[in-house]
């Protein structure tokens, strides 16, 4: 079995072979993750990043998922917004990540690490890094 068959969680029916791939895992968590309030957004590195700035929006930005043979672990770096705290922003993702992960697709999901990334401040716009960007290329 290849390492992509690995990746794809299967399910056997009477009319044959329903597989489901990492990223639509990936989708499903980002957006779950994104609804919480306190949530400012998903970080998946910098080219993620980088994506996200050019305005290429990607919903599985920030989620990784690992399928083994009887576990689904998801991981999540977030953003939050100043002033909420951290830990129950963080439960919340956990919760809402797992129960819209497992309601969508059947699996069940064993973990869900969160990872705070930044905090973002009220204010702080997206266009100042645009600006600094602008200025930095003339």
């Amino acid at each position: 079995m290849t390492k992509e068959e690995q990746m794809k969680e299967t399910h056997q029916t009477g009319l044959g072979k329903v597989e489901i791939a990492p990223e639509v895992i990936q989708i499903i968590g980002g957006l779950a993750a994104i609804q919480v309030e306190g949530v400012a957004g998903t970080s998946g590195g910098v080219v993620d990043d980088i994506n996200q700035f050019l305005g290429r929006k990607n919903p599985k930005h920030g989620i990784k998922v690992e399928l083994g043979e009887d576990e689904l672990e998801v991981a999540v770096s977030i953003i939050v917004h100043y002033g909420h705290h951290v830990p129950d922003v963080a439960v919340e993702v956990q919760q809402q990540v797992k129960g819209a992960i497992e309601s969508m697709t059947g699996l069940t999901v064993n973990k869900v690490l969160i990872r705070v990334v930044e905090v973002k401040i009220e204010g702080e716009a997206e266009d100042t890094r645009e600006t600094d960007h602008h200025q930095r290329v003339r």
